[in-house]
């Protein structure tokens, strides 16, 4: 017959630091989060006569135009540029926020949970 109160085999210790670990993960989660939230990503198009910056916020920060890239007869070009570089430059964050989270959630195999996704 088990124990009153516990696990065979101890695991209410390894839910403690199971907890421990889950903790200092949010933590670490919390400050690359702000981190990103700071930073910015510039992104260009049409060999750069269009450039965007974009925030870990997902906000268009700034859009720089070439003069020559403005041609009232060809609006739906410079449509497509800011798009484009905007869409990169949204990317090249969406990239590094994931590479950084991985890294911190990558530790989840550490864990002793043996979680298999």
């Amino acid at each position: 017959m088990a124990k009153r109160g516990g696990f065979p085999g101890g695991l209410p210790g390894n839910m403690n630091n199971l907890m421990k670990q889950a903790q200092k993960m949010q933590k670490q989660m919390e400050e690359k989060t702000k981190e990103l939230e700071e930073k910015t990503w510039e992104a260009t198009a049409g060999g750069g006569a269009v450039t965007v910056c974009v925030s870990g916020k997902k906000e268009l920060v700034s859009v720089k135009l070439k003069e020559e890239v403005v041609d009232p007869d060809d609006i739906e070009m410079l449509e497509d540029l800011i798009m484009a570089a905007t869409n990169e430059a949204l990317r090249k964050m969406e990239d590094e926020s994931g590479q950084m989270m991985n890294s911190i959630a990558g530790g989840l195999g550490n864990l002793g949970g043996g979680f298999p996704f």
